[in-house]
């Protein structure tokens, strides 16, 4: 073992010792016998072991962890706590701006374990509220997190979006616009994507050619007519060369292999991907919905499918009540501007400390806020609502006196997510039976790429939600795209309502909805079993028949 190894040893036990609250003393002890060993000259490998604890920075109990690495190759207490250590923690390591006093907020204060749920709590404005962080830190750790996952491989689908159109223009430029074809998960609007697709009706040669001039790509491998680029914004680029059958290899690639294997057969060369769907007499089917070979058996086509202009109403949105950037009244001319015709704010209950959730007195006077601004708006409407954290035993937030002042409940899980099947299912179920909940909100408590989540039984909590008059979220946070649009056709079945919300902290996380409208497109969710979808008038209508039916 190296000096560089022997040292990176110390300055990471330094390190996680400073993280997980360990003695300081020796944390910065060990931090300075790795800054010694740097300066060294010479290998400690070829010094005597006995003089080891004689050398300038290093003492005697630095020098038998030296002799430990030297002769074993690992040290027993940098193991010890690695193994102690959350992987996600660990990883916060290597985010600039991060040190180990910082990480041992975010982990032991903020409860976070994982740079993805970092980067999500910063987002909605956790990470200022603690101590020694502020505004600046918080948007540098925004910056600094994007760039480290940027050159991670995976990507969520909107930080894909802008990118794709920027190469799509690019090659477009290089070839012509009928020749270039975007396919792959991209096309088909899948939640994470690994690399971006292109088909490009060419000559591989002449592709090849084309693009190795432009230094933002660089070629990775080359098999037959299909290319992979490495490209400088960290997301890679496949090209397919297809000369003459490009209608075929685009719905190939742009549908998942159940679905293309029970589709494809020899047919004379198509005009357009129109067209391929024509020669088999079949309506056309968009990419998005290219999953599942069932829908070329049942014929169950759909005539039309949800846009992002059928959303009439923003449900589950914060503002600077609790953890979002901006008033209520800046939320709500926001939505006026895009001809929206009403708002629920949902701002975080009280055990959401960590996001400044509303105490009572608050949503008393909350409520006296909303009031003034109908009659300021109107007739655009602010419907009061609150998103309740579920107690760890299934309980919402408040006493029954305050959450029936409440217009509509989104009820979510936000706290204790290392959770069993049988527990999770059995908070889930309990806060699914509470009259007050309106809407079950992201129900799994994933973040993708960042956060599994907990374990449950979907069919039993959608029958749970159909028995009980609850809606479910589709939460539009491209972070979590919650209910998976997998488990939706059950719930379909169910009569169940989804709700696609964009739990918009800010004037820009509005947009959001828009991510949800794609995951639901793949759902084959049509717009009047979409909550969110309703009129003014039909939503109205909603919350006042299911509190009669409540008795609430």
């Amino acid at each position: 073992m190296n000096n560089s190894q022997i040292s990176d040893s110390f300055s990471l036990l330094a390190k996680l010792m400073e993280i997980n609250g360990e003695n300081i003393f020796k944390a910065k002890s060990y931090s300075s016998t790795a800054f010694a060993i740097d300066k060294l000259s010479v290998q400690l490998s070829e010094i005597e072991i006995n003089e080891i604890q004689y050398l300038k920075g290093i003492g005697p109990s630095s020098a038998k962890k030296i002799e430990e690495l030297i002769k074993t190759g690992t040290l027993l207490q940098l193991e010890k706590i690695i193994f102690s250590t959350p992987p996600g923690v660990l990883e916060m390591i290597k985010i600039k701006g991060l040190g180990p006093k910082k990480i041992n907020t975010i982990w032991k204060e903020m409860e976070l374990e994982s740079v993805g749920e970092l980067l999500y709590a910063c987002k909605e404005n956790r990470l200022k509220l603690y101590k020694g962080f502020g505004e600046k830190t918080q948007n540098a750790v925004i910056e600094y997190i994007e760039f480290y996952l940027k050159n991670k491989g995976s990507f969520l689908y909107a930080q894909t979006i802008n990118i794709a159109q920027e190469i799509d223009q690019f090659l477009k430029k290089l070839f012509g616009e009928n020749k270039v074809f975007i396919t792959g998960d991209f096309a088909r609007q899948l939640e994470v994507i690994s690399q971006l697709q292109f088909v490009i009706k060419e000559e591989v040669n002449h592709i090849e050619e084309s693009i190795k001039k432009n230094e933002a790509f660089s070629l990775s491998t080359k098999n037959g007519n299909e290319i992979l680029y490495a490209t400088d914004v960290g997301i890679n680029v496949k090209i397919y060369a297809e000369k003459d059958r490009v209608f075929e290899k685009l719905v190939e690639t742009s549908s998942s292999p159940t679905f293309f294997q029970d589709f494809v057969h020899p047919l004379d060369l198509a005009k357009s991907e129109e067209h391929y769907f024509e020669l088999r007499n079949l309506p056309y089917l968009p990419a998005f919905v290219r999953e599942n070979a069932e829908i070329l058996k049942s014929q169950e086509f759909p005539h039309h499918h949800i846009q992002a202009n059928d959303i009439k109403g923003l449900i589950h949105c914060h503002s600077t009540w609790s953890d979002g950037n901006n008033s209520i009244e800046e939320m709500a001319r926001t939505c006026m501007e895009k001809d929206l015709e009403y708002m629920a704010i949902s701002d975080h209950s009280k055990s959401a400390f960590y996001a400044q959730g509303l105490k009572e007195d608050q949503i008393k006077a909350q409520h006296i806020e909303i009031d003034q601004l109908n009659n300021k708006l109107a007739p655009f409407k602010i419907f009061k609502s609150i998103e309740s954290d579920i107690l760890n035993d299934g309980s919402l937030d408040y006493t029954n006196n305050i959450l029936s002042t409440f217009d509509l409940v989104i009820a979510s899980v936000h706290s204790n997510l290392k959770m069993t099947e049988d527990k999770a299912m059995k908070r889930l179920l309990a806060a699914i039976e509470n009259p007050y909940t309106t809407i079950l909100g992201h129900l799994t408590g994933r973040l993708l790429l960042s956060r599994p989540s907990y374990p449950l039984d979907f069919k039993k909590i959608i029958d749970a939600c159909a028995a009980n008059d609850v809606v479910i979220e589709l939460n539009a946070n491209p972070n979590r795209l919650d209910i998976d649009w997998r488990e939706i056709k059950y719930a379909l079945e169910k009569e169940v309502l989804i709700s696609i919300n964009p739990d918009a902290h800010s004037l820009k996380g509005i947009d959001d909805i828009k991510y949800g409208v794609f995951s639901a497109q793949k759902a084959l969710l049509p717009k009047e079993k979409n909550l969110s979808s309703f009129s003014l008038q039909q939503f109205d209508a909603f919350i006042a028949n299911r509190k009669i039916i409540k008795g609430i």
